[in-house]
């Protein structure tokens, strides 16, 4: 998967996103299942947890009320995908802009690039966590105020 651009909030993430092989809909399966299996595993691993269990029983309801799942649910079955790469235009950058700012939106932080769990810090010109690729037309990207 080649990161474009990304944003982890307390319930959704963001993602901009391609697949080296061009079948998208596998990474993002490939995605799911590997973050959802290491997230239940940390959460059992962790015996000093105060949200554990009710975490794990909200997982588990989920995955009882979904017949594609066995055990728990984590990620919906759902995404709300939209393809960009055809607009390199105000569309991505509109898509962009809405990514980064959506901590400032929450009132997390003042600006997009103070979110540590974002890539508006790569933008930024500050190193961020996840290495990424720059949309080339947006490294010169000024932050709205």
């Amino acid at each position: 998967m080649i990161i474009y651009a990304w944003c982890m909030m307390i319930k959704h993430v963001h993602l901009i996103v391609a697949a080296k092989n061009h079948d998208l809909s596998a990474v993002i399966g490939d995605l799911k299942k590997y973050t959802s299996s290491q997230i239940l595993k940390a959460l059992r691993d962790n015996p000093a947890g105060n949200r554990k269990e009710w975490m794990l029983e909200a997982f588990s309801k989920a995955g009882k009320a979904n017949c594609n799942n066995t055990h728990y649910k984590f990620w919906r079955q759902d995404n709300q995908a939209k393809e960009l790469f055809p607009y390199m235009d105000s569309f991505m950058l509109q898509k962009l802009n809405y990514i980064h700012n959506n901590p400032v939106a929450a009132s997390i932080v003042d600006n997009p690039e103070y979110y540590l769990y974002s890539s508006a810090r790569d933008y930024a010109g500050i190193k961020g966590l996840i290495n990424i690729e720059f949309l080339e037309w947006c490294s010169d990207l000024k932050w709205p105020k």
